[in-house]
């Protein structure tokens, strides 16, 4: 596979407006962060560690869970918006803003390749994010309108759940180590193994002309800050939102249907490990939702394989996140993150079966 030419141009030092909009960026992404993410995730992980508990499932009692209805759709639909929204704004924020305020330039020159150095170093800045799959596609789609690869978009789009740092030290309060490593190690083929192998399903992953892209770049940087901010954000809101809240309503119907009572006999079997690996790929939770779930299934009698199964595939992707970064991948590359989620999730089942 042919890669992007690496001659990309280095940021000129012509205008102040250029590094000033970069601070902009980067104080916004973190003063948001630090009152989404970094503060509550502070006093969430002295919860875990003090109570080995961060709270009850999203989806509830296993005996309680309701049958599949619009009742059921709205309950769960209004308690996961409840849990999201803050992030979600964020997200949408963010994404708009790194197509407006981040250098075209800066951007291609570091994540505009399709190597595997452009994924690493992609995956690895998803890390202080410590998004949902969902609040995560806003930003996901952000960069690939900014021309970043395929690549580096996807390992930034699942490295933000798969890999929050936060969640690994609540799951080791909570579940166990063994969970914590099994996550992380799977979570790392996810993140950057399937990311940097998406690559070849990109039908754009040939040379790209560079010179014309930051071309393009700088005609459309050429109008005032706030126009080309409302542009990116309008763009973003009348797609996401919409399809968002139709796709979490749609899984909130339907949870009761991916989620069946499993008998004894199946509790630990290559089939449940199976179908939870599908079931987790598609539904949608918010940050660390996976912990109390996968807690409250063990405690019905669970076993090891389909809870290990669901620690991977719950939080990597879901059925809403890939509408959301739709328009912006090719399908061939959706399907292929979708089916090794699923492939992924099946052998941290099988591992799981075995040691938890």
């Amino acid at each position: 596979m042919a890669q992007m030419n690496s001659s990309i141009p280095t940021p000129q030092p012509n205008s102040k407006k250029t590094v000033v909009y970069a601070i902009l960026f980067l104080f916004i992404a973190i003063a948001g962060l630090a009152y989404v993410k970094w503060v509550p995730y502070y006093g969430k992980s002295i919860l875990a560690a003090t109570t080995h508990s961060i709270g009850t499932s999203i989806l509830g009692d296993k005996a309680d869970l309701p049958a599949a209805s619009w009742d059921s759709a709205w309950a769960y639909a209004l308690t996961y918006f409840n849990a999201v929204w803050k992030a979600a704004i964020l997200g949408i924020i963010i994404g708009s803003l790194v197509q407006v305020l981040v250098p075209t330039n800066w951007l291609l020159k570091v994540l505009g390749k399709t190597s595997f150095g452009s994924t690493a170093v992609a995956g690895l800045a998803s890390l202080p994010g410590m998004m949902c799959t969902c609040c995560a596609a806003p930003i996901a789609v952000g960069l690939r309108k900014k021309n970043v690869s395929v690549g580096a978009s996807l390992a930034f789009w699942i490295g933000n759940p798969t890999l929050n740092p936060a969640v690994l030290i609540f799951m080791t309060f909570v579940l166990s180590w063994k969970f914590t490593l099994l996550r992380l190690i799977f979570g790392v083929i996810l993140t950057f193994g399937v990311s940097y192998l998406a690559n070849r399903f990109a039908p754009n992953s040939k040379v790209v002309d560079l010179d014309k892209m930051l071309e393009k770049a700088e005609k459309e940087a050429s109008g005032s800050f706030l126009a080309r901010w409302v542009k990116a954000m309008s763009s973003m809101v009348l797609y996401i939102i919409p399809a968002y809240i139709l796709s979490v309503l749609l899984m909130g119907a339907v949870k009761v249907w991916l989620f069946p009572h499993i008998g004894d006999a199946a509790a630990n079997g290559i089939l449940t490990v199976l179908g939870f690996a599908i079931a987790g790929m598609l539904f949608v939770i918010p940050t660390a939702a996976e912990i109390p779930i996968i807690q409250t299934f063990m405690s019905f009698g669970l076993g090891g394989g389909p809870a290990a199964a669901l620690l991977v595939t719950l939080p990597s992707v879901s059925l809403p996140s890939l509408i959301l970064v739709a328009r912006s991948f090719p399908k061939k590359v959706l399907f292929f993150v979708a089916g090794s989620t699923v492939v992924i999730g099946i052998l941290s089942g099988i591992v799981g079966m075995f040691i938890l």
